[in-house]
C-alpha cells in the first residue's frame, strides 16, 4: 500500500504530525503498535504547567498552550492557575532562580508570599518559606489522549493502524518500505515517533539514536472532599499534584520505577513511591488521610542534552524521528505541527532540535 507519509506511533506527537501533514493534503497512513495515547502519551499525570518547563522549551510550551485551551473539555482541560513551593530557604533560593529564568523566558509567573499561597489553597502546610504563582498553568485528562486523537485522525482521513507491529523499515530509492506483519506501507517520508521505543526503531534503520529511558511513577487517591484547587509542584521538580472534579489527586514527580520498553510496562519501586507521596502529605497535610487507589509508570525517553530530537533521522533524506521532549504531553501537539511543517518543506514557526548534533548514527550489527 501506497502512502505520502507513514508515521510509525500513535502518540500526541505522532499523530499531531499526521494530522498537519493530512490538512496539506497528503495521504498519511499512522501505525501504532498498541493503542493510540497509550504510551507516555496517556499514562502521565497530565500537568500543563509553564513553571515546570526548561527555559530553552518556554517558547514552545507558551504557543501549546492555546492548542490544549482549544481542545477543552474533549481531553478535561482546566485552568485553574498554578502554585510551585519551597520549605527551606535553599530551596526558596532555587525557585527564585529558576522562575526568574522562566519570566525572562515569557512565562508569566509571579513571586508571591507565603500568606497568598496559603489564601488561595488554605490546606497547604503552614511550613511554607516561598511560592510562586502562575495564572495559566493547568491540567488535562492523559487518559482522554488516544479517543481525542483517534477522533481528529477519523475526521482527518488519516489511515489509522492499531495494534500493529513494524517488523522493518527500509530505503528503497526515494520510497521507504515499512514492513508490518501482515503488509508493507511505501511512502516518500517516514517519521518514527516511538517515544522510548525509538532507539529500537531507528536501529531496524541501522541507526543507534542516543536515548536513554526515565521510568516515571505517577499514582492517584481515593475520591475526598475539595483540598485543592490549584495545580501544586515543588521546588526540587519532585512533586507535581491536582485534585480532579471527582474529588481523587493525582501525584507525579517523575520518582523512578523498574523496567526498559522492551519488556512492556515498568514497576512500580515502593521506596520512591512512599518518598513522593510522603513530600505530597508535608505540602498537603490532608492527605495523610486518604488511601491509595493505584499506582502505575511510563517510560519517558532522553537525550544526554535533555532537548528533544526533532529532524531527518542521520543519513536519511526521507526518514524522520521526533522523541524526547521533555514535558512532551505540554508541547506535543505544537511540536507535532513543526514536524509536519518541515516535512512538508515548510519553514517551521520555530526551529526543530537536529537528531544529527550528537554525531552520526551507529550501524546496528
Amino acid at each position: 500500500m501506497t502512502s505520502d507519509a507513514v508515521i510509525v506511533g500513535g502518540g500526541i506527537m505522532g499523530s499531531a504530525t499526521a494530522l498537519r501533514l493530512s490538512e496539506a493534503g497528503m495521504k498519511v497512513t499512522l501505525i501504532e503498535s498498541s493503542l493510540l495515547g497509550m504510551g507516555a502519551s496517556g499514562v502521565n499525570a497530565g500537568t500543563l504547567s509553564l513553571q515546570i518547563k526548561r527555559v530553552a522549551l518556554m517558547p514552545y510550551a507558551l504557543k501549546e498552550h492555546a492548542l490544549w485551551k482549544r481542545a477543552g473539555e474533549a481531553v478535561g482541560y482546566h485552568q485553574p492557575g498554578g502554585l510551585t513551593l519551597a520549605f527551606t530557604a535553599r530551596e526558596s533560593e532555587i525557585l527564585t532562580q529558576r522562575m526568574m529564568a522562566r519570566r525572562e523566558a515569557g512565562a508569566p509567573i509571579e513571586m508571591i508570599s507565603t500568606k497568598q499561597a496559603r489564601d488561595r489553597e488554605p490546606e497547604l502546610t503552614s511550613k511554607l518559606v516561598a511560592a510562586t504563582y502562575c495564572a495559566e498553568d493547568g491540567y488535562a485528562n492523559s487518559s482522554r489522549t488516544g479517543v481525542y486523537y483517534r477522533q481528529l485522525l477519523h475526521n482527518a482521513g488519516v489511515q489509522v493502524l492499531e495494534q500493529s507491529h513494524v517488523v522493518s523499515i527500509d530505503a528503497d530509492g526515494n520510497e521507504v518500505n515499512v514492513r508490518t506483519s501482515s503488509e508493507i506501507f511505501s511512502a516518500s517520508r517516514v517519521l518514527l515517533a516511538t517515544g522510548a521505543w525509538a532507539r529500537a526503531m531507528s536501529e531496524k534503520i541501522g541507526h543507534s539514536l542516543q536515548i536513554k529511558v526515565r521510568v516515571n511513577t505517577v499514582s492517584v487517591t481515593e475520591r475526598m472532599p475539595k483540598i485543592l484547587g490549584s495545580v501544586i509542584a515543588h521546588a526540587s521538580g519532585l512533586l507535581t499534584m491536582k485534585q480532579s472534579a471527582n474529588g481523587t489527586t493525582l501525584i507525579g514527580g517523575g520518582w523512578q520505577g523498574r523496567g526498559t520498553p522492551e519488556f512492556g510496562h515498568g514497576e512500580v519501586v515502593p521506596s520512591t513511591l512512599i518518598a513522593n507521596l510522603r513530600l505530597a502529605q508535608y505540602a498537603l497535610p490532608p492527605l495523610t488521610k486518604a488511601r491509595l487507589v493505584r499506582a502505575w509508570t511510563g517510560f519517558e525517553a532522553h537525550t544526554p542534552d535533555f532537548f528533544p530530537l526533532a529532524g531527518l533521522l542521520p543519513g536519511t533524506t526521507n526518514m524522520y524521528v521526533l522523541c524526547c521532549v521533555r514535558g512532551g504531553y505540554t508541547i506535543g501537539p505544537y511540536i507535532g505541527q513543526l514536524m509536519g511543517d518541515f516535512m512538508l518543506d515548510r519553514q517551521p514557526e520555530l526551529p526543530l532540535f537536529d537528531p544529527g548534533r550528537f554525531g552520526p548514527g551507529i550501524r546496528s550489527s
